[in-house]
């Protein structure tokens, strides 16, 4: 198989292309800038908002698997301008699709839920009348102009709607704060950190998790046997931000210096995915829980040197 991936720089598009390449598949990555966690991808750097369809990796490619983004929510609170970017890029993805007649899988994200009080959220219940913030828009925009190739062209898709994805290649601070690797390397240094949101639910996904449900999916997707579905990719479980800190502080053996704050404008409070979807159609089984992946991800961390 012979996949592009977009945003192959980032946590999950260095993980995907790592992986499908040490099964023996081939992965052309785009992104901006380039990777600095391997130099085993090749990896065309392109800004997919100027770059001419005629400069655009040669095919033939089985998939496109579109991940690049901004992906930090209250970042784009204050640029709004980024949102608007995510939507281009999709856009220019989304079209090169079309034009060579490639399926494609687009990285959504949990986000397009809104502010969740429910306890668990399945895919139907997205309310796309309702956008909680620019992000989450941008997701919202990316999933309607997906759908609407599907109809127009038959172009064949899968939507993952992604859910606090953690682990390796995640600590990319300088680009993106997440708030795990945040919280451990602050956590490791003796520093004070800033719960914003002591009464968030999340659902955290281990990276190997997702990167398995994504594999699954391109497997299926380019085999015909399941297209033009949109499938939560996520552990399945909450965990509150204060069992993440004392996870993170247990692990390390170090005592957190917290300051709880409110929850900031435009973040999801509660989220926990419902994965049945996953599991019927995909054989979908995340094995690793938030108390299993922070050790995890913290071992990684000390060994690349990040700790």
């Amino acid at each position: 198989m012979r996949v592009l991936i977009t945003g192959s720089s980032g946590q999950i598009g260095t993980n995907l292309a790592l992986a499908l390449m040490a099964r023996g598949d081939e992965v052309v990555g785009i992104d901006r800038r380039a990777n600095e966690w391997t130099d085993q991808i090749d990896t065309r750097q392109i800004d997919l908002l100027t770059t001419k369809p005629e400069d655009m990796p040669e095919g033939p490619f089985d998939a496109v698997v579109h991940l690049a983004a901004y992906a930090k929510v209250f970042e784009l609170v204050e640029m709004p301008w980024r949102a608007l970017e995510n939507v281009s890029v999709c856009f220019n993805a989304l079209d090169y699709a079309r034009r060579h007649r490639i399926p494609i899988i687009f990285g959504s994200s949990r986000e397009v839920y809104g502010d969740i009080h429910r306890h668990v959220t399945e895919e139907a219940e997205a309310d796309f009348v309702v956008a909680e913030s620019p992000y989450s828009a941008s997701k919202i925009a990316g999933e309607a102009f997906i759908y609407s190739y599907a109809e127009c062209y038959k172009l064949p898709y899968m939507v993952f709607r992604f859910s606090n994805v953690y682990g390796r290649f995640d600590n990319d601070i300088e680009r993106m704060e997440r708030v795990l690797p945040l919280f451990i390397r602050k956590i490791a240094q003796g520093e004070p950190i800033t719960v914003f949101g002591r009464e968030k639910v999340l659902d955290f996904t281990y990276v190997d998790d997702c990167i398995t449900g994504i594999m699954l999916g391109l497997d299926a997707l380019v085999a015909g046997r399941v297209t033009n579905q949109t499938i939560n990719l996520a552990y399945g479980q909450g965990s509150t931000l204060v069992d993440a800190v004392n996870i993170i502080a247990l692990s390390l053996g170090k005592k957190p210096d917290v300051t709880y704050k409110p929850a900031r404008p435009g973040e999801v409070t509660r989220y926990v995915a419902d994965i049945s979807k996953a599991r019927t159609l995909l054989g979908y089984d995340p094995q690793t829980p938030l108390t299993a992946g922070i050790p995890k991800g913290i071992e990684w961390a000390k060994s690349f040197g990040g700790l």
